[in-house]
């Protein structure tokens, strides 16, 4: 009798587990016209491990199959494209792929993006240096130059010099208009921007023909998991300006720049520590909405799988003032036992912006 219960309870216990697999839906949008951007966090633990590089083609491959189902119309990136910017030989802890092997192995991955959608990169403190923002020098341009992708050179208005005196894509604006007609203004910046950076950012946001634009700064050093602005770092980089500087020399004076995505933060191996939310308000009274979002140390802190597939889902609604946001995992999605894993609902990774 106890092992014929035994039994039936293990087979509901199955079942229920089976049932609950199937029951999670894959991404979808939630209204007819809606549209989507995909944002992708630090993807330096990705690059730095053979092993892990799989899984950011992975995420990539997922974006491209659901270009259309989802409407996706851009893909951005937070910066900290790969972990060190240029050693020749890898300590075999922090990582076992060169620097080179690193920036082939992201470049290879955005490359399928390449006439299939428009994708924005920043710049990260790793994209600098030997290791980390010793100096301003990076092989960014060498893979990814203006003309790499078609489908967002066509949307490029501007380019400022690095720190080397060419025009690159470390610091370029682009103007989008979106399927409902929306006009976009977005600024991608330099880890640490240069004063002369926000200085030219700022004079093209104030130009005549982009003030009803909606304003988006994309960078990497900027807001911590508290809702802090970050205001000093130690790294060795000069004319260095984090958040709390970016927001009063250019976001809060800008009356059109709406939003603020950074990346970089990662204060524990705790998802809850890699994520956050700031509302202020600029200098027409419109609400600034600033988010960061990281995933680096999921899947085993700094030495792990790379962040465990995590990106979001940034759906912008035909009322064109709603944008839903969402945290998926298509790496969880795609195995039926770890489907259930694929969602992350907390009210920090799942909620409403209304801009």
């Amino acid at each position: 009798m106890f092992k014929r219960l035994s039994f039936i309870l293990f087979f509901i216990t199955c079942t229920l587990l089976v049932a609950g697999q199937q029951s999670v839906q894959a991404p979808q949008l939630s209204a007819p016209g809606a549209y989507t951007w995909i944002w992708l966090p630090d993807p330096q633990t990705y690059q730095k491990f053979g092993r892990n590089q799989p899984l950011f083609e992975t995420m990539i491959q997922w974006i491209k199959d659901q270009r259309q189902k989802l409407n996706i119309q851009l893909v951005f990136c937070t910066g900290d494209l790969v972990e060190q910017n240029n050693i020749l030989q890898p300590d075999s802890i922090n990582g076992d792929q060169t620097s080179l092997e690193q920036w082939r192995s992201v470049s290879a991955a955005f490359n399928k993006l390449n006439g299939v959608l428009p994708y924005i990169l920043c710049t990260g403190n790793h994209d600098y240096g030997i290791k980390s923002a010793e100096n301003r020098y990076s092989q960014f341009n060498s893979y990814f130059p203006p003309q790499g992708n078609p489908l967002t050179k066509s949307l490029l208005v501007e380019m400022a010099p690095n720190a080397a005196g060419a025009k690159t894509l470390e610091n370029a604006c682009y103007e989008w208009t979106s399927p409902t007609g929306q006009p976009f203004l977005l600024f991608s910046l330099e880890f640490a921007p240069r004063k002369d950076v926000l200085t030219w950012a700022k004079a093209i946001a104030a130009r005549p023909a982009y003030r009803q634009h909606i304003g988006i700064v994309i960078t990497h050093s900027y807001l911590n998991s508290t809702g802090q602005r970050i205001e000093k770092e130690n790294y060795a980089v000069t004319d260095a300006n984090y958040g709390e500087a970016m927001y009063k020399e250019l976001v809060q004076p800008a009356g059109n720049i709406r939003f603020v995505f950074s990346g970089h933060i990662g204060n524990s191996d705790a998802h809850r520590d890699q994520v956050g939310y700031r509302l202020d308000t600029n200098a027409a009274k419109k609400e600034i909405h600033q988010v960061v979002f990281n995933a680096q140390r999921e899947g085993g802190g700094w030495h792990g799988n790379g962040g465990d597939g995590w990106l979001r889902i940034l759906e912008f609604l035909p009322d064109k003032r709603t944008i839903q946001v969402y945290t998926f995992s298509p790496f969880f999605y795609i195995s039926p036992a770890t489907r259930h894993l694929a969602w992350r609902r907390e009210s920090y990774d799942q909620y409403t912006i209304r801009y």
